[in-house]
């Protein structure tokens, strides 16, 4: 693995920050728009994930830097499972629906592949 220097190098970040545009633009969809509580707390997690990955990177040591991936990650989640009231009360359209579950799958994988990383080089 070649050295990281920016935290916009990291593959994790990317696809984080692939999520959050996904997810500012599903939030003006649909029902979604008029559910400003629902719609604020669903931005605010996709965006937490991408932040905390940034903020884990400047961290000195990789113990500090897991942790934000951890906190990462469990914002992912929180994204993931926003979904399925999406689903359930038809906010969006199956469609993107299943686009942002791929986005935020991806992104949640290679958050964890990079707490493997650092877990192992340790």
């Amino acid at each position: 693995m070649s050295k990281i220097e920016r935290f916009e190098d990291l593959r994790c970040w990317q696809a984080a920050r692939a999520l959050v545009r996904e997810t500012y633009k599903a939030a003006n969809e649909g029902i979604l728009r008029t559910d400003f509580d629902t719609r604020s707390q669903f931005k605010k997690a996709a965006l937490s994930a991408m932040n905390n990955i940034a903020e884990g990177f400047g961290r000195f040591s990789d113990k500090d830097f897991i942790r934000f991936l951890d906190t990462a990650q469990s914002s992912v989640q929180e994204v993931e499972r926003m979904l399925y009231v999406f689903e359930d009360l038809c906010y969006l359209p199956d469609e993107k629906l299943s686009s942002l579950r791929s986005k935020a799958a991806e992104t949640k994988n290679l958050i964890l592949g990079l707490i493997r990383y650092l877990r192992n080089r340790t």
